[in-house]
């Protein structure tokens, strides 16, 4: 691997990492709710985003980005969905449901499969339909074994492809820093005012046990924008077969936080489910490293330009 390749694994395996240990820091923040931490989290993370773009000196990409109606209708969009995304998992957390929560982005390259076909009328390979038929059977082992459907990990899965999907249709012309700070920027207004209510109704905790609780809500915006940037990093540098590996990681290391730290119970059944998940994920994963690589052989060498 070359040097850019090299650094590429490191940034991506940072992000996924910081990722996967996100059940420890949510759950440090149990005393504010899924919905204060969330409004915090729209606020700092705009102003770190302020702070970075002022660093890279990116002002002007912002500005080109909120200068198109269509671009920042489709991210507010997105932003709302991230919003949805955010509170669920938060709620999950700290709620006792940290592995119903990482089976959420278990099936996550599943249900953007899946998407794909319904939205964006894509065919499927042979391959892919044995993935998400295998999933689908999960789910019912899951919700056989849970006694209820897993909405958790339902809610997570389908907002985040959603979102991913909106960010598609944007394409690459929108760095993530602008692309975080107009989604972010759309719902600040929201935010502040979620922020003001709860404290004037007295269901606020930023003052509380000052100051940690605050320091706490403040470093959310750190938390979300640096594995967002390590990842837009890496995506510039590694291969998306890469990033498609890497990206287990994160829910691997959320179920360990889960059973080894938090001690959720995870009963036969639940491991079969589990189990199907992960053969599903197998089965796609191999399928589009075998055509990358067919695609790769396929594709005619670069003709010589003259001098």
């Amino acid at each position: 691997m070359n040097s850019p390749g090299r650094h590429g694994a490191v940034y991506g395996m940072g992000a996924y990492l910081l990722w996967g240990i996100f059940p420890l820091y949510f759950r440090l923040l149990e005393r504010s709710g899924a919905v204060e931490v969330v409004l915090h989290r729209i606020l700092w993370s705009l102003l770190v985003c302020a702070v970075v773009l002022t660093a890279v000196r990116q002002w002007s990409v912002l500005r080109a980005t909120l200068a198109s109606p269509r671009t920042v209708g489709v991210l507010g969009t997105a932003a709302v969905l991230l919003a949805v995304n955010w509170g669920t998992y938060i709620y999950g957390v700290n709620s006792g449901h940290v592995v119903e929560a990482s089976l959420g982005y278990f099936i996550n390259p599943l249900v953007t499969v899946l998407l794909g076909v319904v939205v964006l009328k894509e065919r499927l390979r042979p391959a892919q339909w044995v993935a998400v038929g295998l999933g689908t059977v999960a789910v019912v082992v899951l919700t056989v074994d849970y006694g209820r459907p897993p909405v958790i990990a339902l809610t997570l899965a389908v907002t985040f492809g959603m979102y991913g999907l909106l960010k598609n249709r944007v394409g690459a012309t929108v760095g993530a820093l602008a692309s975080l700070s107009t989604e972010t920027l759309v719902l600040a207004p929201l935010a502040a005012v979620g922020i003001v209510v709860l404290e004037v109704r007295g269901q606020g905790h930023f003052g509380d046990d000052a100051p940690w609780q605050a320091l706490l809500l403040m470093t959310t915006g750190v938390v979300t924008v640096v594995p967002l940037l390590f990842f837009a990093a890496a995506a510039r540098r590694i291969p998306l077969s890469t990033m498609g590996l890497l990206q287990y990681i994160t829910p691997v290391l959320q179920l360990l936080c889960g059973v080894l730290v938090f001690g959720e119970r995870m009963p036969l059944s639940r491991w079969l489910g589990f189990g199907i998940v992960w053969a599903a994920l197998a089965v796609m994963t191999v399928d589009s490293l075998r055509t990358a690589r067919t695609r790769s052989r396929a594709a005619p060498a670069a003709e010589p330009v003259p001098a």
